[in-house]
């Protein structure tokens, strides 16, 4: 059976979406079979693996707000064993119309947990807020990648996600656990950067990443040809950092294997 992250952060620019589709391309690669489902209105995971969003009849709204079956939304991508589920503007309102529906919050749980022994990961792309649609894919959730900049307000507001994690552990998904802490935009030169990480490895301890993402422009121009950066420069820093984390995650998600026992005679 699967395995489902949503990687969020309320606080936008800190490599939600290109970890998203980086790291399931990576996966794939890897000889995953992944499912990325981008529930952010912005649609750049969709479009940032070569998507049209508007060229689509089924898309993330038409799953949450219409009931449409995840499986009629999913999409075959540029990457081999990477589908996706497209977004589109659309879901700007579908907060509104969800608030009207019965158990809201479990929306997303029920439309893709049918899905999960198709699929070796499910990444869901939240978008930048608390709102209801980021409870429906932390709810939906096995786990949660944070992902955080290593710029100076990089810890502002981590808390308050927290929080909310905790409520949705507690009131909705006692399941959710956090997958680990990933620093982004990373520049090894910078002292700032470098004590963002012993900051974040004091607080978390083992949670965070090993992998650190750099700061590397072939990971901005990726997505504007629609491919994630391992296929649009393989041997680039960027594309080389989202393979070694795929690794890591895989390696985190092994199965620990069960200590022997010893003899006591």
């Amino acid at each position: 059976m699967g395995k489902i992250i949503s990687i969020a952060n309320q606080k936008g620019g800190v490599g939600k979406t290109t970890t998203a589709f980086n790291l399931g391309a990576c996966l794939a690669a890897e000889g995953k079979k992944v499912l990325l489902v981008d529930a952010d209105p912005q649609a750049n995971a969709t479009s940032g693996i070569g998507l049209n969003p508007e060229d689509t009849d089924y898309s993330i709204y038409e799953c949450l707000v219409d009931g449409v079956p995840a499986e009629k939304a999913i999409r075959k991508t540029c990457v081999e064993g990477l589908e996706a589920i497209g977004s589109r503007i659309d879901l700007v309102g579908a907060e509104v119309e969800l608030m009207r529906k019965p158990e809201r919050e479990r929306i997303l749980s029920t439309l893709i947990h049918p899905l999960k022994d198709r699929y070796d990961f499910i990444i869901i792309d939240c978008s930048p807020s608390l709102g209801l649609i980021t409870v429906n894919a932390l709810t939906a959730s096995d786990s949660v990648l944070i992902p955080v900049q290593a710029e100076y307000f990089a810890l502002e507001g981590i808390s308050q996600l927290l929080n909310t994690i905790r409520i949705i552990k507690n009131r909705l998904s006692p399941k959710l656990e956090i997958e680990g802490f990933l620093l982004t935009m990373y520049d090894a030169r910078l002292r700032l950067a470098n004590q963002i990480f012993e900051e974040l490895r004091g607080h978390f301890g083992n949670m965070v990443f090993s992998t650190v993402i750099p700061r590397n422009i072939k990971l901005s121009e990726s997505p504007s040809h629609g491919l994630p950066v391992s296929i649009y420069d393989p041997e680039s820093r960027g594309a080389i950092a989202y393979g070694q984390l795929s690794k890591e995650l895989i390696s985190r998600n092994r199965p620990k294997k069960p200590a022997a026992i010893k003899d006591g005679n």
